[in-house]
């Protein structure tokens, strides 16, 4: 990677990254496909946090082409419609190879935990830690490569894996974790930071419960934030104070 222009590592909080995706990150404001602001935002974040010498690695779901909702109403099984849900990824990981091509990332690798040798890499762990380390980008598809598992779960266990220094965990349309729902009690307020145990008692459903655990188990630190706030990324990874941290720090309400 050209280095030309960009802040060294030693003016960062994080290394190496391992940001998660939703579907609905790429549709934007559609329920469903693509939408080409929301394209050109995530290319545009994405290119911005590499300007700081950062290894990024990107965990994308699959709702935005295909949801478990619709496997239960035409009758799907479970396992198959999983398996309908992987595949989404895999697309949804070419489009945004594309994306960021198209704005000058030529080392930009497609790794999926189920064999699609034609478009994409197969996974496997030492290979993306030495992509990673020669500063090339992953867009790893598939989840797990096993039905039956969120997205959520496979996005730590890969930050795991990969040696990552933090999971990034965007969402849209919400800048935190809060202490109830903002959008029907205007008195919630927001973390700051809050413990792996707080957010399994207090059932607080942003992550998938067994993807909470396994970071706990692991002290992997992952931030929640709101991807559509324009830099957000970049400042977390600079050390400020954006969006909602869960870690083993004591809980902090602002």
């Amino acid at each position: 990677m050209d280095n030309e222009n960009k802040t060294t590592g030693e003016n960062v909080r994080y290394t190496r990254v391992l940001i998660k995706l939703s579907g609905g990150a790429l549709a934007g404001e559609r329920p469903w496909g693509f939408e080409p602001d929301a394209l050109n935002h995530i290319g545009e974040e994405v290119m911005n946090l590499r300007s700081l010498n950062v290894q990024v690695g990107i965990v994308v779901g699959g709702g935005n082409i295909f949801k478990g909702e619709l496997g239960e109403r035409w009758g799907i099984e479970r396992a198959e419609a999983d398996n309908i849900g992987m595949i989404s990824t895999v697309i949804n990981c070419m489009m945004l190879r594309g994306v960021l091509t198209s704005r000058g990332a030529t080392d930009v690798r497609v790794m999926t935990a189920i064999p699609i040798d034609t478009v994409a890499e197969p996974y496997i762990r030492l290979r993306a830690i030495r992509h990673l380390d020669q500063s090339n980008m992953i867009l790893l598809a598939a989840g797990s490569g096993n039905p039956y598992v969120t997205t959520d779960y496979p996005a730590v266990l890969r930050a795991l894996e990969l040696r990552a220094d933090v999971l990034l965990s965007a969402k849209n349309g919400t800048d935190g974790i809060y202490t109830s729902d903002p959008r029907i009690n205007p008195d919630a307020k927001r973390y700051k930071s809050i413990r792996y145990d707080s957010v399994i008692q207090q059932d607080l459903r942003v992550m998938d419960q067994s993807s909470v655990l396994l970071a706990r188990d692991h002290n992997l630190p992952v931030h929640v934030f709101d991807f559509d706030a324009p830099g957000a990324m970049q400042k977390i990874c600079l050390g400020e104070d954006v969006g909602t941290l869960i870690s083993n720090q004591e809980d902090v309400l602002i």
